[in-house]
């Protein structure tokens, strides 16, 4: 398995560890309900350094970038980024990810799910016919989200940039903790608010972790007083389970369409993408399965892969993601269902265990 710098950190700090995307991952440390309620209420830390980045630049970056994206990264500026995806030429997607944009027109950075690093490298690579200049910085490239109401607050002391009036979805760069070259931008999937902060950790004359574990160690003696804990995956998947954020690999994948899923806001059709004349004509005809929230009427928690039905037992869909949600205190979930029972109220039922469990459509987020 691979490692994070902060992989014996975890280990040190007693966090139950597992396999995720081929690395040696955190999943918790105090216990998922503990370590959630954290982010939600004060400011929780996540080592997310196995996700991929990739630096493109050249006259014609963006032009490659329009190209295998849906959104319109034309419309970044420098210090400015957007969610996007990747779709494939079937109607599905390769991967969701998101845009930096580092020097308009000329140098972006783009940030993809760890899974899909080799994957989503080789199918942009695909299209590059114009010399865009590539560069794969995963291994080089630390990442750390610090999410909560607090974060923040937190650590402005640690550096010069004003984080604390960031704007959503916009970045800054400068020195975090005497740290050179950190990247922090005002994004998270945790919908709690918070900063997320790329370093590198390969270092000219310094030993590669001795950049991430300054940054490490000054986070958690900054937030000493404030109660800043380290949370793992298990929190991260029902924090952003609550806001109804998609999981690649769950929720979307190589077989869904961004407007299945939700994702027509990222989908513009102002320019031309990969496949983009299928996924306009989609989008005329309507899509026959769309992506919706659900909670739990009855006892029960619904799993990636249970079959949806309706009230006679017809199989209308599938859960992609469920959860109890320690923050309503309910089971919730996210699932594809025929787009005739999509709306919200519609009542559905999840095959557990060969049991019909009602169900109902809600609106998300959950929270």
């Amino acid at each position: 398995m691979k490692t994070t710098p902060f992989t014996q950190k975890h280990i040190d700090l007693g966090a139950k560890m597992a396999e995720f995307a081929g690395y040696n991952m955190p999943i918790s440390y105090s216990g998922i309900n503990d370590e959630h309620a954290a982010v939600r209420n004060n400011a929780g830390v996540f080592d997310v350094s196995h996700m991929g980045e990739f630096i493109l630049k050249g006259e014609n970056a963006l032009d490659l970038i329009q190209r295998v994206t849906t959104n319109d990264a034309s419309k970044l500026t420098a210090g400015k980024a957007q969610y996007s995806c990747l779709p494939n030429n079937d109607g599905g997607i390769v991967d969701d990810l998101l845009v930096y944009c580092l020097e308009e027109n000329k140098s972006y950075m783009l940030v993809v799910n760890a899974g899909n690093i080799d994957k989503d490298w080789n199918w942009i690579s695909s299209f590059n016919d114009k010399n865009v200049e590539m560069h794969n910085i995963s291994d080089k490239t630390g990442l750390l989200a610090i999410q909560g109401p607090n974060a923040t607050r937190i650590l402005q002391p640690l550096t010069d940039m004003d984080i604390m009036n960031l704007k959503y979805y916009t970045f800054t760069k400068g020195t975090f903790a005497g740290v050179d070259n950190v990247l922090i931008s005002a994004t998270g999937y945790t919908g709690a608010g918070g900063v997320e902060i790329y370093f590198p950790t390969v270092t000219e004359g310094e030993d590669a972790a001795d950049g991430a574990n300054k940054i490490w160690d000054a986070i958690f003696e900054a937030g000493k007083t404030a109660g800043i804990k380290p949370i793992g995956l298990g929190a991260r998947d029902t924090l952003r389970l609550e806001m109804g954020f998609c999981l690649y690999g769950n929720d979307i994948d190589d077989t869904t369409s961004p407007l299945e899923a939700g994702l027509g806001w990222i989908t513009k059709f102002t320019k031309p993408f990969t496949n983009s004349a299928y996924f306009e004509k989609q989008k005329a005809k309507g899509v026959t399965k769309k992506l919706v929230g659900f909670e739990m009427l009855e006892k029960g928690i619904a799993r990636h892969g249970y079959d949806i039905k309706d009230f006679e037992g017809t199989i209308i869909g599938t859960v992609t993601s469920g959860t109890q949600s320690p923050s309503l205190g309910k089971a919730v979930g996210l699932g594809y269902v025929d787009t005739k029972l999509a709306a919200i109220d519609s009542e559905i039922y999840i095959s557990i265990r060969n049991t019909l469990l009602k169900a109902k459509v809600v609106k998300v987020p959950f929270v």
